[in-house]
């Protein structure tokens, strides 16, 4: 399995494991930066991705289900139709990520960085926005709870 760079098609990690999800897990032991990585259409559920930089990386598609990203670098990243159900994003920098369509029900966006991000269409029911910063954000047509 591989990891490829979404910029080249250079690879950032290659390994001798049965799922794209094991490879993340290893380039997290072995702190390697994932920035710019292609993970689109991939099952992350239930991983702890704390501090990591998945900044301007490709996650397309990609099942965060409960993933925990405290104070991970998402700035630029492609999260278009990402299911964040339940994720923990506390204090990510999510500054001018495209989370068009994605499914943030539940999510835990307290501290987040969210300025420029476009979260149009988005679910975000439930969602802990305490202390976020939503300066610039686009919001047309998003689900939301009001308080």
């Amino acid at each position: 399995m591989r990891i490829y760079n979404t910029y080249n098609d250079e690879f950032i990690l290659e390994g001798d494991v049965n799922t794209i999800k094991e490879l993340v897990e290893v380039a997290i032991e072995e702190d390697i930066d994932l920035q710019d990585a292609d993970l689109s259409w991939t099952d992350l559920s239930w991983t702890d991705l704390r501090e990591v930089n998945l900044r301007c990386s490709d996650l397309t598609w990609t099942l965060l289900r409960w993933s925990i990203l405290i104070g991970a670098d998402l700035r630029g990243t492609n999260l278009r139709k990402a299911d964040l159900t339940g994720a923990d994003l506390t204090g990510a920098k999510l500054t001018d990520a495209d989370l068009t369509g994605a499914d943030l029900t539940g999510a835990d966006l307290t501290g987040a960085d969210l300025r420029g991000a476009d979260l149009t269409g988005a679910e975000l029911r439930g969602v802990k926005l305490t202390d976020a910063d939503l300066r610039w954000a686009k919001l047309e047509d998003a689900n939301y709870d009001l308080p």
